[in-house]
């Protein structure tokens, strides 16, 4: 067996009832906190309540959509001068983003690009990062439990990582009561995206034993949920895929991603679609395209996807990609061509592509003419 190693958060809590603690949770770092929500106050309300009954002093900051560099150069303007001890982030992926970046950077008056991959220096943080306590409310990126968060810079047309280990959580709460209701475009592309981070961890190149044994059962249940979710409100199958992607988040921080998120972040940077629906609109042609190429434990592992796909969604397992592209797009989700992609830029965001990170993790090696393919059978 290689070696391996395991990144994760300190601690974990899931379980419906169990964000109630955070304040409990959240004061022993501080008297001072920072409090990232998404677009509605009213949604942390609660959150900023107790911790304000029990004494604690917080800055609340939204994030209205996904985090851009200068979005954060503002909230790093505003945030510095308060000083937190600590920062918590409830909301979404992109919420849990920009408060893993601001935990991150806060510490140290250092510019963002200073530490940004691909674009930026990639230089390891300059401090210590501040604690950082993550409550998901939607079940889809994981990114309570990766040491990355995502950031666009729309001067270059990218999306890319700031990345360290000490970024990880010190608290990760999913509560999958926090996503009940969630509304039924957002469940089907957050479902998608947690789909595609047990699956691209599985079939990764970087897998390992604690990842396989994490995302193997996660794949089929992951899939059977949000079939469910698309059909009627179901807390069963909230706590399934709130599971799910908690699982992708662990997965992906230890084996990596593929294809799907490398084409995902050149595209987050070209159009205004959710991360979600790029990476749902991708899935299925890049699970074809892989397949194509595949030999020895790589199609074992793509043949034992398609049957999971097959057993969820019906059809035989050599055609889960189609049966797969034909589900999603009766439930609602767009092709990139909707979503904002022109063909014209096919070649350009595929040439992109070939330098993000995520791709190392693929499990075949893939080109241009490839990755172009991928994008004109999502369009």
């Amino acid at each position: 067996m290689p070696p391996f190693a395991i990144a994760m958060p300190q601690r974990i809590l899931f379980g419906r009832g169990e964000a109630q603690k955070a304040p409990a949770l959240l004061t022993p770092f501080g008297p001072r906190g920072l409090v990232i929500h998404g677009a509605s106050a009213a949604r942390a309300a609660w959150l900023l309540d107790a911790l304000r009954a029990a004494g604690a002093e917080t800055l609340a900051l939204p994030c209205p959509a996904e985090p851009t560099l200068p979005m954060l150069e503002a909230a790093l303007a505003r945030s510095r001068p308060f000083a937190p001890s600590w920062v918590a982030a409830l909301g979404g992926g992109a919420a849990l983003d920009l408060g893993k970046a601001l935990a991150a950077l806060i510490p140290a008056p250092t510019h963002p690009l200073d530490h940004l991959e691909v674009v930026g220096k990639g230089l390891p943080l300059a401090a210590p990062p501040l604690p950082f306590i993550a409550l998901p409310t939607t079940a889809g990126t994981g990114a309570e439990a990766t040491k990355n968060a995502v950031i666009g810079l729309p001067d270059h047309g990218r999306k890319v990582s700031l990345r360290d280990d000490r970024m990880l959580a010190r608290i990760a709460i999913v509560d999958p009561a926090l996503t009940d209701n969630t509304p039924r475009a957002t469940t089907l592309a957050s479902g998608l995206d947690a789909i595609t981070q047990v699956i691209e961890p599985f079939v990764s190149c970087k897998a390992t034993p604690f990842t396989d044994a994490i995302t193997a059962p996660a794949i089929p249940h992951g899939l059977t949920a949000l079939k469910r979710l698309m059909e009627a409100e179901d807390a069963q199958a909230r706590d399934a895929l709130a599971y799910v992607s908690l699982t992708g988040g662990l997965a992906l921080a230890n084996a990596g991603l593929g294809a799907v998120h490398g084409l995902a972040g050149v595209i987050g940077g070209l159009t205004p679609a959710p991360h979600g629906a790029i990476c749902g609109a991708l899935l299925a042609p890049i699970l074809r395209l892989n397949r194509a190429k595949a030999t020895g434990d790589a199609a074992r592992r793509l043949d034992q996807v398609f049957g999971h796909i097959a057993s969820a969604l019906g059809g035989a397992p050599a055609d889960a990609p189609a049966t797969l592209a034909l589900w999603a797009k009766r439930a609602g989700l767009p092709g990139l061509t909707t979503q904002g992609l022109p063909a014209e830029l096919h070649a350009a965001v595929a040439e992109a592509a070939l330098s993000s990170s995520s791709m190392k993790g693929n499990p075949m090696p893939l080109t241009t003419d490839d990755l172009t393919e991928a994008l004109q059978a999502a369009a």
